[in-house]
């Protein structure tokens, strides 16, 4: 059972750990806005979406692994990056388009207004899933409270000689 300071320690670990997260969700957020608002007239939405999404998962990944949830295993960021590449795909290029091409369709909300919707809404989607499947392992480690190994002692070590 964990006492109240060890409850308040962890809260204030996920506190952390959830602002450096909507950090580095603001840079994902800010580098694909700027590109799909950007290229949308030249290249149309589908592609201007893939552009600056592509961006902007690149730059979210490496500050998701190395500094949000510290996964640094070397043998672990193959699986974690296909993880984030399955889990993004379908969000950032499916769902992002989709949410996007609905507003627009609908309601008449160009991608300047709808992306700021989209992404309130995977503000709060993205951290539940990075946190439980995507980066797992990284998500525990900074909330775990490490207790002390005590290795037992050979019973001749142990009893008395006289």
């Amino acid at each position: 059972m964990r006492t109240k300071k060890q409850k308040k320690q962890r809260l204030q670990k996920l506190a952390v750990q959830f602002f450096e997260y909507l950090i580095s969700g603001g840079v994902w957020f800010w580098s694909g806005y700027i590109i799909i608002v950007g290229l949308d007239d030249y290249i149309g939405l589908f592609w201007a979406n893939v552009i600056g999404n592509a961006v902007g998962i690149t730059l979210n990944f490496l500050m998701q692994q190395y500094w949000v949830f510290r996964t640094k295993k070397h043998r672990k960021i193959a699986f974690t990056a296909k993880r984030y590449i399955i889990y993004t795909v379908l969000n950032a290029f499916l769902l992002n388009y989709l949410i996007l091409y609905f507003l627009e369709e609908y309601f008449g909300l160009g991608p300047e207004i709808g992306q700021f919707i989209a992404s309130g809404f995977f503000t709060f989607w993205n951290y539940f899933w990075y946190k439980i499947w995507v980066f797992p392992e990284g998500s525990r480690h900074r909330g775990k409270i490490v207790k002390p190994k005590v290795r037992k002692a050979h019973k001749h070590i142990t009893s008395a000689h006289h």
